[in-house]
């Protein structure tokens, strides 16, 4: 089942076409990376799926409903993590949830339990009477969470929500993604830390220029751009000639051995790292290191849009 289905997605500025033709669909389950550099049209696409911005054109589907005909269908069953924290110094953690929580329509006892859990969830929930003026940078992006969940919605953006804050907060809000993304909510997660979305995503999209550039698995854009792995070698002692060996197993496209250093460039879909490592043991070699090195998702990004992150 799709949670989310985008059709001919359109945004015009004027005469500035910000989001062209725009198809994409997320499946019910998927953690979907939805990379793209300031200006390619990433956040108006988001948004335009939350309901702050109206398309100029084309079609936004929420589990099978469109967003403009079926908006509070659509409400319900999304929760929005934005990038700038839409939290209320002035209200209690509790009282911040309680809120957010209200305007889906949680009311009484049900409302409390939900909040009592949010706030557990993300770990605030001995923090329930705090005001966030006295929260630290990562507490407050973990109310921020607290306030998108608490209606318990299908489909949950996360609109780079690590941004700025300590690494044991971090850490703990990626434990949270996973969590949520188990327990049944669709992700949609946007960042510029590569490696989070390298670790965490099942499919990412590349937008530029208002365009899916690209699309797929990890495994499939780093094949969109290369064909080739790098395997380094280092080998506590050498007699030399250690790579001679090596040239004859499948895949393996050339060897270089300098010294103790053996540098291998070989096919990038042929799994042969345990058939090198074991030729070089039968022929009485120690091994000291070994690296296998593919493209990072960041070189699949600056190479398809040849632009920074953060331009």
């Amino acid at each position: 089942m799709n949670v989310l289905d985008i059709r001919g997605l359109t945004k015009k500025f004027g005469d500035f076409l910000a989001v062209d033709n725009l198809s994409l669909t997320v499946r019910e389950g998927e953690i979907f990376g939805f990379l793209g550099a300031n200006g390619a049209g990433k956040s108006t696409t988001i948004n335009m799926i939350s309901s702050l911005l109206r398309p100029s054109g084309g079609e936004i589907r929420i589990l099978d409903k469109d967003i403009m005909k079926e908006s509070r269908f659509a409400k319900l069953n999304l929760g929005i993590v934005p990038q700038d924290l839409a939290i209320y110094e002035d209200m209690t953690a509790y009282e911040n949830v309680s809120f957010f929580a209200g305007l889906y329509g949680l009311r009484g006892t049900v409302l409390k339990e939900r909040v009592l859990e949010a706030l557990e969830f993300v770990g605030l929930g001995d923090k329930a009477k705090a005001f966030p003026k006295t929260f630290s940078g990562g507490m407050k992006r973990r109310l921020n969470i607290a306030c998108a969940i608490a209606h318990k919605p299908k489909l949950i953006i996360m609109d780079e929500p690590t941004v700025g804050i300590d690494p044991q907060s971090r850490n703990y809000i990626l434990s949270s993604v996973r969590q949520l993304n188990e327990t049944g909510s669709t992700i949609i997660y946007t960042s510029h830390y590569m490696e989070e979305v390298e670790e965490l995503c099942s499919r990412i999209a590349i937008v530029d220029h208002g365009k899916i550039i690209a699309e797929g698995t990890k495994e499939q854009l780093k094949a969109s751009i290369t064909d080739r792995k790098d395997i380094r070698l280092e080998l506590k002692s050498s007699g030399g000639g250690e790579g001679e060996h090596l040239k004859d197993i499948p895949g393996i496209r050339t060897v270089q051995q300098d010294g103790q250093v053996i540098v291998i460039q070989s096919d990038a879909a042929v799994d042969n790292l345990n058939r090198i490592l074991k030729k070089l043991m039968d022929e009485g070699a120690e091994i000291r290191s070994v690296e296998e090195r593919e493209p990072s998702l960041e070189t699949v990004f600056l190479t398809l849009t040849g632009r920074s992150l953060r331009d």
